[in-house]
């Protein structure tokens, strides 16, 4: 029988794993040889153990716990398990370079105590930071398991900034026009500290002050100052989904039509992320205009045969956000994602990811 199995040297060649290591793991339970011998204790394997020695192999290299390994092998089977435990860690590493960030930060400013940061200044229109404010906020995440989506980016770009949010699911940008003085800077603002931006922002007065300093956020309006730190937290490159080409269509929305159309369609329901999920389905009329469809509706009833699905509460969000009649849609295909656009601001839109249908 042993001629038909590896030994632990020949499993180890194979794996990727020392010897050393597969002997742990058989003491902790996560691969136990398939024979061990009585008088010379040598340990003999199957070639059914390759691939979970090889599965332990990677997650060992990425420095997932031991309890997870184990958890990862009892149920590789289970493409859906095993991708939850790997999500789990992935955020455990994100968290903890996050830490090791600040913390290599706060060295520097040891190393370097006379170097204070430069502040820099925007000077922009009070109005123009409320709307801009209204127009990203619905798109700031809530997932405790996600900090660095947990705010507001704000992002000088030479002559105004740019604000961002996303929860993952959607992005939403906008931007305010201002005179910049200073460095190009960004920073990423919790959401309770933007909602005091915005309260601040119903004041009667023309002009405010938006402060960047590396540490701290503020904005000032006549007089008064709300400020506090920023989130230390990367914030995702959202530049990549902004796209340079254009859209296959761009098409003009009447946003109350649209809404009434919401109202009253049936949506699909698709099983997304282990859970059964009401999904709005959008495709084109005979006139190229936008139509909703019933969830049942064949895939030949949307001329050219574009269905797009999405979130329908996602859709009328960023219809708000919009704050206009008139927007315009923008689609390329059922797995790309969807813009909202105003037809009049080309910086203010906000990205919806699609669901497969």
């Amino acid at each position: 029988m042993e001629s038909e199995l590896r030994s632990i040297g020949e499993l180890a060649r194979a794996s990727g794993l020392t010897i050393s290591a597969l002997r742990f793991y058989d003491r902790s339970g996560v691969l136990i040889p398939a024979l061990v011998d009585p008088v010379t204790g040598y340990r003999w394997y199957t070639d059914d153990q390759v691939a979970p020695a090889r599965l332990v192999a990677g997650l060992r290299r990425v420095g997932m716990p031991l309890a997870e390994i184990a958890a990862a092998v009892r149920h590789r089977a289970e493409p859906a398990v095993v991708g939850r435990l790997l999500d789990a860690h992935l955020r455990r590493l994100e968290d903890g370079l996050a830490d090791a960030r600040r913390e290599l930060s706060r060295v520097r400013t040891l190393l370097e105590p006379e170097e204070n940061p430069m502040t820099t200044r925007i000077i922009l229109s009070r109005a123009d930071l409320a709307a801009a404010l209204d127009a990203v906020r619905f798109a700031v995440g809530a997932d405790p398991a996600l900090p660095m989506l947990s705010g507001v980016l704000f992002d000088t770009d030479g002559d105004g900034v740019r604000l961002v949010a996303t929860d993952r699911h959607r992005l939403a940008v906008s931007r305010a026009p201002g005179r910049v003085e200073g460095p190009s800077a960004r920073a990423l603002a919790p959401v309770d500290l933007v909602d005091r931006f915005r309260a601040l922002l119903d004041a009667d007065a023309p002009e405010a002050l938006l402060r960047l300093d590396g540490a701290t956020v503020a904005v000032s309006v006549d007089g008064r100052d709300v400020s506090g730190p920023v989130l230390p937290y990367d914030f995702p490159d959202y530049a990549r989904l902004l796209r340079a080409d254009a859209p296959a269509y761009r098409i003009p929305v009447d946003v109350p039509a649209l809404r009434a159309a919401l109202a009253g369609a049936t949506p699909a329901v698709v099983r997304h992320e282990g859970v059964d999920l009401p999904v709005t389905v959008l495709g084109l009329d005979g006139a190229g205009g936008l139509r909703v469809l019933d969830g049942d509706a064949p895939a030949d009833a949307a001329p050219e045969g574009v269905r797009v699905g999405v979130n329908g509460r996602y859709l009328l969000d960023a219809l708000d956000a919009g704050d206009r009649g008139q927007l315009v849609l923008e689609l390329d295909g059922p797995i790309a994602p969807l813009a909202v656009r105003r037809p009049d601001d080309a910086d203010a839109f906000s990205i919806l990811m699609p669901i497969r249908l």
